[in-house]
């Protein structure tokens, strides 16, 4: 038996902490396991977290830099990487602390080292690398897709391959095949914009602010999906993915309207735009299902906290008898938990880095 607990709070040093540990009721952390630290650099969050054995969460801090970046209407590479500076020793302590362990009762530390910004991901490859070598422990590069899917495994303990997952975060939208712990197999990718790159270029032109995901589903709410007539990119023949020309489409709408002085119902736009992205990757994810032979459907990156997504693809699966794994919300966002899960495995698998690990900015999920 085991219970969740979350608590938001600031700490000397960090930005807007949250900290989500599962305790076991079984015993103290010190018991006999494989105590794995996660590290996670590749954008605006800085994340530390301790896993035991694969799949229990004993902390997992995460210092968000939302508001720091707020208003520059997105990330800017060079603030988040100086924030990373400032903030990764009190996260990796105030982890270890809530996990109740020490240096010498870790495994190994694992660390997202691509893709990502760069100078972000070298802040925490350098500090993994580092602490590695002072306590003479293993390394593990992972990759931060890689961790994206495999926040699916903290929820969900038994899985059967294969499995099929559909990664849309900000920077990637990807169907991935699953064939077994480490074999992963790219069936379908975003040629142009990714879906949350989407998001966030028609929340800014919509005057919403960053990120835009959480402001255009709120705003969806209120809106009719049946306002605007957008365009759906099908791509027929191939599991890709493109939404550039829906991202033009709400920009000449919105040109238009400003031109002819006709006034836009941004709900409704909102609601219509949400609808022509989900509606695709519904489609899309069913299909490779099917054709794929996956009884279950993962769902992973940051745009997977969109509620309407979560519900319309679970309602779509259901109706084909599949269904729809997905992490809690706070898994769903950049994390160290799924970093120190996916370096778990591949710890398993020994693949373990060399002194020389760097970061890599455009690192190929399978590769």
């Amino acid at each position: 038996m085991a219970l969740w607990r979350g608590r938001c709070r600031k700490r000397p040093g960090l930005v807007e902490v949250f900290t989500l540990t599962l305790f076991s009721l079984r015993g103290p952390a010190r018991e006999a396991g494989r105590f794995i630290l996660g590290l996670e650099t590749s954008c605006d969050e800085t994340s530390a977290a301790v896993l035991k054995d694969g799949k229990e969460i004993l902390s997992n801090v995460i210092s968000s830099q939302i508001t720091t970046h707020q208003r520059f209407g997105g990330v800017v590479p060079e603030i988040a990487s100086r924030k990373h500076m400032e903030n990764i020793t009190g996260v990796v302590d105030s982890a270890l602390e809530e996990a109740g362990i020490g240096w010498d009762d870790l495994t190994a530390i694992a660390v997202t080292s691509g893709p990502g910004l760069v100078g972000a991901l070298l802040v925490g490859v350098a500090y993994a690398k580092g602490a590695a070598m002072a306590r003479k422990l293993p390394l593990v590069g992972v990759h931060h897709i890689e961790g994206h899917i495999y926040a699916n495994l903290l929820t969900e303990r038994e899985l059967s391959f294969p499995l099929l997952c559909l990664v849309v975060s900000g920077g990637h939208t990807h169907l991935v095949r699953l064939l077994e712990h480490g074999r992963l197999e790219i069936i379908g990718s975003t040629r142009d914009d990714a879906a949350g790159e989407a998001f966030d270029k028609v929340a800014r032109a919509l005057g919403l602010g960053y990120p835009g995901g959480p402001l255009i589903e709120k705003l969806a709410r209120e809106g009719s999906i049946e306002a605007y007539d957008l365009p759906r990119a099908w791509l027929e023949g191939s599991y890709d993915f493109s939404f550039s020309g829906l991202k033009s489409a709400v920009l000449n709408l919105l040109n238009r309207a400003k031109q002819r002085g006709e006034e836009i119902h941004k709900a409704g736009l909102a609601a219509s735009f949400q609808e022509a992205v989900v509606d695709v990757l519904i489609q899309k994810t069913c299909r490779a299902a099917r054709e794929s032979n996956a009884e279950t459907v993962l769902l992973a990156g940051g745009v997977a906290a969109n509620g309407y997504l979560r519900e319309r693809l679970r309602e779509a699966l259901a109706a084909d008898g599949r269904r729809l794994v997905v992490p809690p919300l706070i898994l769903c966002t950049d994390n160290a938990a799924m970093i120190a899960c996916a370096g778990y495995h591949r710890l398993m698998r020994g693949e373990t880095a060399a002194v020389d690990l760097n970061a890599v900015a455009d690192w190929p999920l399978g590769t």
